[in-house]
């Protein structure tokens, strides 16, 4: 056990799925896993472990931004073994040409602000995924028909941000798809301790023409990223 997770040794899978939403990670287990069993309820961060076409893989709801990810990305790296981390989170698109309940897989991600914070380096240079995860992500997707773009995201620390959407004009001159408050923590400390990481986003809402999706639609939403999410799973 850790401060933040009951779960013991060998409860989790070597490769887990890291939804922010501990109601999505649930909704997850149920619906995709076989045979689920849950094996962390500590402070309401659900974690799951089940079977996926006979493969057993986890799931691990991590809570809304950087701080809240390390802390169960950390412990689930340094303390249960696990060697793949495959974050299935939300998003707010950036640019009009990233449609609404899409999805963006983060091709590399660069941090909001250098002041922000220096923990594992989240806000230095660009970071990325693990080249094989990419590259399976975007084949089965073109596989399977998922609606997707690949490319830099943009983490964020705040979300009530006082400068609205205007802080995002020079990463959208980039080219930034999306921004969310997650990846860039993902892909650092999945490089601190040479893990594989990946992260895909559900576009929840979008920045520039102001959409955004009902929360009570939000579960089903999220079907196509992890079936996708899954299918990476397994052959990681």
């Amino acid at each position: 056990m850790t401060p933040h997770n009951e779960a013991g040794k060998g409860d989790y899978a070597a490769t887990v799925l890291l939804p922010g939403d501990p109601q999505r990670a649930e909704w997850m287990a149920e619906t995709f896993l076989e045979a689920p069993r849950c094996v962390n309820r500590r402070r309401e961060a659900l974690g799951f472990t089940g079977l996926f076409r006979g493969k057993p893989v986890s799931i691990q709801s991590t809570g809304i931004g950087v701080s809240s990810f390390l802390i169960y990305a950390h412990e689930l790296l340094d303390f249960h073994g696990v060697r793949t981390l495959i974050r299935t989170g939300t998003c707010g698109a950036l640019t009009a040409a990233v449609k609404l309940r899409s999805l963006v897989i983060s091709q590399s991600v660069r941090g909001e602000s250098a002041e922000s914070g220096q923990v594992f380096g989240l806000y230095g240079a660009d970071a990325g995924p693990d080249p094989e995860l990419y590259a399976q992500a975007l084949t089965r997707a073109a596989e399977i028909g998922i609606e997707h773009q690949a490319g830099l995201t943009i983490c964020s620390d705040i979300f009530y941000h006082p400068q609205g959407r205007d802080r995002f004009a020079e990463a959208q001159a980039q080219g930034a798809l999306a921004v969310d408050m997650e990846t860039s923590a993902l892909y650092r400390i999945a490089a601190h301790f040479g893990a594989q990481a990946l992260s895909m986003l559900t576009v929840v809402d979008n920045v520039v023409t102001g959409e955004q999706t009902d929360y009570s639609e939000r579960q089903a939403l999220f079907t196509d990223m992890t079936r996708l999410a899954l299918d990476v799973a397994i052959e990681s």
